[in-house]
């Protein structure tokens, strides 16, 4: 049988994990993008302003690893937001979809008791490489 390759992806432009974790793992053609919470790169804080602002945060975190793979929103097929207050989803789902527009990707959301710093928000994805068309 022959190998699979795997890939780690790493760049400086997100935020360096805060643990025993990879930003991200390609394996053949797919991407595990890990977690990413609303905090800045630049600091190494959680931005201020709420779980919009955390949200948009952690988004853009995430756009940062894709486009390090070659990819962007678009090669995200599932995500989980994983959210302090389940209150918030309607909140979290404004700034959502001001990346992605059409063509959503499949996603879970759930209420946890707490996330990583203190976050409102967490958000991982999966992806593909490559180019994506729609049928």
């Amino acid at each position: 049988m022959s190998s699979i390759n795997r890939k780690i992806i790493h760049t400086t432009t997100a935020p360096a994990a805060i643990g025993p974790y990879s930003q991200a793992v390609v394996v053949d053609r797919t991407m595990y993008i890990s977690g990413q919470i609303g905090m800045d790169v630049a600091s190494g804080q959680l931005v201020e302003g709420g779980v919009q602002v955390q949200a948009r945060q952690a988004l853009i975190n995430m756009g940062e690893i894709l486009k390090a793979a070659g990819c962007d929103y678009k090669n995200v097929v599932k995500t989980t937001v994983l959210l302090a207050d389940i209150n918030d989803f309607n909140n979290v789902n404004e700034v959502y979809k001001s990346f992605f527009s059409c063509n959503f990707p499949a996603r879970a959301a759930y209420q946890v008791a707490a996330l990583p710093r203190g976050a409102l928000v967490e958000i991982e994805a999966i992806a593909v490489l490559g180019p994506i068309s729609d049928s």
